[in-house]
């Protein structure tokens, strides 16, 4: 505490319960201010991962499945996730499976680009599945 003193500085208890107490002589003024910038740049680089939705009725022609895959690529490679929408209208809701083929091409055709965080299930006149970037860079956010 003198030393402290002596040099117009705080001492902080770093870790109490060891025997003895650890403690460290800091400008307790500078060092908040310091962990407080930390704190607000881990912030602003910290990315959020935003749910993307890619919907699709299923009479989807191929052509119109590519550019929409190719859309949802662009969104898997930005680290967000994609949340897909299969409807149904009228009387389609008595081929349920066709929607489910059309789910498991959709996974087919992305293949190893993606992990399926949630299959494909059945809600209401709806199909719906999620899905995430395999790759490392991706998963941080």
């Amino acid at each position: 505490m003198q030393a402290a003193r002596e040099q117009g500085l705080d001492l902080v208890e770093v870790s109490p319960q060891a025997k003895p107490p650890v403690a460290k002589i800091i400008d307790w003024g500078k060092y908040n201010y310091q962990r407080t910038k930390q704190q607000q740049k881990s912030k602003r680089n910290a990315k959020v991962a935003d749910m993307k939705q890619m919907r699709l009725g299923l009479k989807i022609g191929d052509h119109d499945l590519e550019v929409k895959l190719n859309k949802v690529k662009k969104f898997l490679e930005a680290g967000h996730k994609v949340k897909f929408t299969v409807f149904y209208r009228g009387r389609e809701l008595a081929h349920k499976e066709i929607g489910h083929q059309l789910a498991q091409k959709i996974i087919d055709k992305l293949g190893d680009l993606i992990i399926v965080d949630q299959n494909p299930q059945f809600s209401g006149k709806q199909l719906i599945f999620v899905v995430r970037s395999n790759n490392a860079k991706a998963k941080n956010s």
